[in-house]
């Protein structure tokens, strides 16, 4: 498949590294400190910003308390990610600004978990501070385009969770790929395993087939 646009919008957790089973654990120690019974490893919990999180499970004036510690203990198991497949491959292969990572992680561990994968940071890297809302909201994949000086619907979004899926839409993005099995309950465009084999020469997205689950 080709697809012809001017940059590439990534989400990080679950399309570029692998910090799922360190995000599980720091969200299991926090739930037990401040809201015993809430998992946070549901579908409808992913990709959402740490604090809107935090806002839903405790009362107002816990909340400054509260989302310091799951910043803190997210941050304590950064160095645990991994790049997931084609990641590395991919983001080294393409000019510094044609590409952005868009996550819902704060700045700190959003680079944290970049450079533990082995991954280069984008110098406009756009994460939870720099947005009034959060995903499913718009707002993180419309600043990315912003600042690559490009029109969303010029850009291709990679998500993993249907409400990175969602805020690329409402964005206007010209095309949403999912990626991972996961993505198959979104409603990505496309579905792909991972960024294995995809190439991008600044205006044509080759993805190939034999990587397509939808």
């Amino acid at each position: 498949m080709e697809f012809h646009c001017k940059g590439l919008l990534f989400d990080n957790d679950g399309v570029l590294v692998d910090s799922h089973a360190a995000a599980v654990a720091a969200w299991a120690q926090w739930a037990s400190e401040f809201a015993p019974g809430f998992d946070w490893d549901q579908p409808g919990n992913a990709g959402r910003r740490a604090e809107d999180k935090v806002r839903e499970q405790v009362a107002p004036e816990l909340f400054e308390v509260a989302n310091d510690r799951i910043n803190q203990l997210e941050q304590d198991t950064a160095g645990e990610t991994v790049a997931l497949g084609g990641a590395v491959a991919l983001l080294t292969s393409l000019p510094a600004d044609v590409w952005t990572v868009c996550t819902s992680a704060n700045p700190r561990l959003g680079r944290a978990r970049l450079q533990a994968a082995g991954l280069p940071v984008p110098p406009q890297l756009v994460t939870a501070d720099d947005v009034s809302a959060g995903k499913p909201a718009p707002d993180p994949y419309l600043l990315g385009a912003q600042k690559l000086g490009l029109d969303p619907a010029d850009c291709v979004v990679f998500e993993d969770a249907q409400a990175g899926a969602l805020a690329g839409i409402a964005a206007g993005a010209g095309l949403i790929v999912g990626v991972s099995e996961k993505a198959l309950d979104t409603d990505a465009d496309i579905v792909v395993r991972d960024l294995s084999g995809i190439t991008f020469d600044g205006e044509v997205l080759f993805i190939p087939d034999k990587n397509r689950l939808r």
